[in-house]
């Protein structure tokens, strides 16, 4: 697959390789070959103030070459002004350049000694630099030019002035060079763009890849972590601060981060440095948070000293759990029926009949209420079961919170029975500007009828009112919202906390212990999550905080 990638790359490149090095490079290039020049321009110059007769040779027109070096000097003085002054030069600035150079240098071999002047090595210079700022034809006229330039030389000294025809001999040889590093540079440019630019758009390429990796990992519902070799977080996505933090720091995909990792997940990772192959049990952050697991995994095999974390929700593996746990209970539901429920209907009515009879004696009637009582709660069992198979798929819609509650406040407070026309539920916002959440309205107002009544009954048995608060809210990210049930009654024991939402737990000796655990199931099939609130207020508080309205699985 990658090699077809490449092939694919380099086909789409291909048909659109430039033919000159971009602009920028072009400029830079340029400006280097311009300080070439204005230093050979000196060389020459101060050349002119040592005694000719010192090198053993002998000018053709002196006064010409003087005032030809003097001229180029001033030429590429004025060309390094303007590019100091900001200068960006065009195409056509660089070949009028390279044209005036091979011809001044040229006008030089002319005036001086001719063809075997050292200076007939500097339009080789001349030529190269020519074909890499322009790989094309043009850098083949150089060549061409140069090579006609040097020949005419040659034969003008041969028949103007006597000279040997080598000169001939040593133009031509110095064509074949023109030629030569024409070919080789223009060839070696060519490869060269054409990497450059199937680079660049590879960069490009990584780069896009980078931008849509990020905006994936930012989208994602699993947290990453980046961490070093003492624990400390280098690196973490939006998710793993809210699931770890319960607000991301900031709106980038993938930032740095120097939070501390929470206690549970520092444990594990201790634990998971001394033993690579244990994978650690789930935790919670905070009792407020959903249940998560964390994977540890070395970023670098070789150096090891960065390790990369994987935080998963829970509530997808829940519910799946919850389906096939519901599919085991649909099937067990039948037997329940029909093995329990009638013959515990055989027994209630037995008793309806035994207490009609006229000479029944008070201890028997004590025990036929106690018959009555535990057949109302082993059938109270079997409804709450029968419910927790039946339950639908949740329909989640996108509810305003204020307004929901108001309306649950009033529908539950008419349902309540004559002896209940006390109830008092105190609804609180702390929070002007709530945001929405996604659940179905039936199932998380069972809950809440659930919570309610639990409440309305507690605080009437510690306080003798019936009197409960709802409070809505938003979490420290203020993108989820939540709503607390806070009861007065007597609380519940430390040593009970853990085990609430256990099914078949309960302190109370006329109640199932399935409320709560139904509560809870109710709560992570809309991907809410029901906790405990351990604070120091009087009574116990339940909250349900809901999921990201724009973040569901």
């Amino acid at each position: 697959m990658a090699t077809e990638t490449s092939t694919t790359t380099a086909n789409t490149i291909s048909p659109a390789v430039p033919t000159t090095p971009s602009g920028l490079q072009q400029a830079k290039l340029f400006r280097i070959y311009n300080h070439y020049r204005l230093v050979v321009s000196l060389i020459l110059v101060a050349l002119l103030f040592v005694d000719p007769v010192n090198f053993d040779v002998q000018f053709r027109m002196l006064d010409y070459y003087q005032a030809g070096v003097s001229a180029y000097l001033g030429l590429n003085a004025f060309i390094a002004l303007l590019l100091v002054a900001g200068f960006h030069p065009g195409q056509r600035h660089i070949t009028l350049s390279i044209l005036l150079d091979i011809l001044i240098m040229h006008g030089l071999l002319l005036t001086s000694t001719g063809i075997t002047n050292g200076l007939a090595n500097l339009v080789i210079v001349s030529v190269a630099a020519g074909n890499i700022l322009t790989p094309s034809r043009m850098g083949t006229f150089y060549a061409a030019l140069a090579a006609i330039s040097s020949l005419g030389i040659s034969g003008w000294a041969v028949l103007a002035l006597g000279e040997s025809a080598d000169d001939i001999v040593r133009a031509g040889s110095l064509g074949i060079l023109y030629f030569a590093a024409a070919f080789v540079l223009q060839n070696i440019s060519r490869r060269m763009m054409r990497s450059e630019a199937l680079a660049t758009s590879r960069a490009r390429s990584i780069a896009e890849l980078e931008q849509i990796n990020q905006q994936i990992i930012q989208r994602m519902r699993t947290g990453i972590l980046v961490l070093d070799c003492f624990g400390q977080i280098r690196l973490a996505n939006a998710a793993a601060e809210e699931l770890l933090y319960g607000a991301p720091k900031a709106a980038a995909p993938i930032h740095e981060f120097t939070t501390v990792l929470p206690k549970p997940l520092k444990q594990g990772l201790e634990a998971w440095l001394k033993d690579p192959t244990r994978r650690i049990e789930p935790f919670q952050p905070s009792p407020t948070s959903p249940l998560l697991q964390a994977n540890f995994t070395q970023l670098d095999q070789e150096r090891g000293d960065q390790i990369l974390v994987f935080i998963e929700d829970m509530s997808k593996v829940t519910q799946q759990a919850q389906q096939m746990k519901l599919a085991s209970l649909g099937r067990l539901t039948a037997g329940i029926a029909h093995e329990i429920r009638n013959p515990l209907g055989a027994i209630s009515h037995a008793a309806q009949l035994m207490e009609e009879a006229p000479n029944l004696e008070p201890g028997d009637r004590q025990m036929l209420g106690i018959i009555r009582r535990h057949s109302r709660r082993v059938n109270g069992i079997i409804e709450n079961v029968l419910d927790l198979s039946r339950r639908r798929a949740a329909n989640a819609d996108l509810i305003e919170l204020e307004p929901w509650l108001k309306e649950f406040r009033e529908d539950f407070l008419q349902t309540q029975d004559q002896d209940c026309t006390s109830s008092n539920i105190i609804l609180k916002n702390d929070s002007d500007d709530l945001p929405p959440a996604r659940f179905d309205k039936s199932q998380i107002e069972q809950v809440m009828v659930n919570l309610c009544d639990n409440g309305l009954r507690y605080s009437k048995q510690q306080t003798g009112e019936r009197h409960i608060e709802l409070h809505a809210g938003a979490t420290a990210d203020g993108e989820r919202a939540y709503v607390d049930v806070r009861d007065f009654g007597p609380g519940i024991a430390p040593e009970n906390r853990n085990s609430v939402f256990e099914p078949f737990f309960t302190t109370d000796k006329s109640g199932t212990g399935l409320g709560l655990y139904l509560a809870r199931e109710l709560c992570e099939a809309n991907q809410a999550h029901l906790s405990l609130v351990d604070d120091d207020q009087p009574g116990c508080c339940f909250r349900i905080t809901f999921a990201h309205p724009g973040r569901m699985i």
